[in-house]
C-alpha cells in the first residue's frame, strides 16, 4: 500500500533567489481539498507521480505528488479550492499592491506569528492563493520523465469571456498566445512555470489538468489495465478511442489528449 504522504520537521525554505518569480511570485502548487488524503495519494502514486517532502507550515494533513512539471498539494482541511498557489516574499506589502492593482482580496493572514498567505479569485471565480514561503522540498525527478498521463502542459479554468480572462490574467505575469479551436476552443497563456489555459463551460464546467502525448492510445490502454476510471463525459468532438477524462478521488479532473504537447 503507498504511503499516505512524507513529511518532515522543518520551517518552509524561503524563495530561491534563482527561481525568477514572476508578479504573483514563482508558482508553487495546484492545491486541491480533499476528504481522504491517503485514497488521492494513492491515487496519483499509482498514476506515477511522485511524493515531494512537505515540511510543517501547515497543521492539517498535506501531501504533494509532482511528475516533474506539476505540482499537486493535496490539502485535508476546508479552504477555497481548487487553488493556484505562488510563492511570493514580502506578503503584507504585496497584498497592499494588489490592492493598487484593483484586486479585491477573499482574506489575508499576515503577521509575525502566523504562516503568511492571501487569496483572491479571477473573474471567473478560480481561486488564487500566495503563501510567504515553500512548503515541500524540491524532489529528484526530470519533467522529462513523465507520469502515465503524458506530458502535462496546462491546467484549463472554465471561463465565459476569453477577452476578460486574458485581460485580468496578463498583468500578472501570463502572456496570451494563438487562441486554437482544436482540439476545443481554449485561450492558452504561458508563463515561467506554469501554463494555464481558458475553455468555454459548455466544454466542461470544472478546471481540469491537461496531458498530451502522441501515443496517447497506448497510455490509455495501460490506465485502463491498471483499471483508472473514466468519466462517461468528454469535451464535444473527441474520440474516446484516443482521448479520456479521468476523475482523482477528491474530484480532480484529468484530460488525456491525443497529440503533441
Amino acid at each position: 500500500m503507498a504511503r499516505a504522504f512524507s513529511r518532515r520537521p522543518a520551517r518552509p525554505e524561503a524563495p530561491r533567489p534563482e527561481s525568477s518569480p514572476g508578479v504573483l511570485g514563482r508558482f508553487l502548487e495546484v492545491s486541491i481539498e480533499t476528504d481522504d488524503i491517503r485514497a488521492s495519494v494513492e491515487f496519483y502514486e499509482r498514476i506515477g507521480f511522485s511524493q515531494a517532502p512537505t515540511t510543517d507550515a501547515y497543521s492539517h494533513p498535506y501531501g504533494v505528488l509532482t511528475d516533474g512539471r506539476i505540482f499537486i498539494g493535496l490539502h485535508q482541511r476546508r479552504f477555497p479550492a481548487p487553488a493556484l498557489t505562488f510563492v511570493h516574499a514580502g506578503i503584507a506589502q504585496f497584498a497592499e499592491e494588489l490592492t493598487r492593482r484593483g484586486i479585491l482580496l477573499d482574506f489575508r493572514h499576515t503577521g509575525d506569528d502566523v504562516f503568511n498567505e492571501i487569496g483572491f479569485q479571477d473573474p471567473f471565480g478560480q481561486n488564487v492563493l500566495v503563501v510567504e514561503a515553500r512548503t515541500y522540498s524540491p524532489v529528484e525527478r526530470r519533467p522529462e520523465e513523465t507520469s502515465l498521463c503524458g506530458y502535462f502542459t496546462e491546467y484549463s479554468i472554465p471561463a465565459t469571456n476569453f477577452d476578460e480572462a486574458q485581460a485580468f490574467w496578463e498583468p500578472l505575469g501570463f502572456v496570451a498566445t494563438e487562441e486554437p479551436d482544436a482540439p476545443y476552443a481554449h485561450l492558452p497563456l504561458t508563463s515561467d512555470h506554469l501554463d494555464i489555459a481558458f475553455h468555454a463551460p459548455r466544454t466542461l464546467d470544472r478546471p481540469m489538468l491537461v496531458f498530451r502525448d502522441p501515443a496517447m492510445r497506448e497510455r490509455l490502454a495501460r490506465l485502463r489495465a491498471l483499471g483508472i476510471k473514466e468519466s462517461g463525459t468528454l469535451p464535444r468532438g473527441l474520440p474516446p478511442a484516443a482521448n479520456a477524462l479521468m476523475e482523482a478521488p477528491e474530484g480532480t479532473a484529468i484530460l488525456l489528449l491525443e497529440g503533441e504537447s
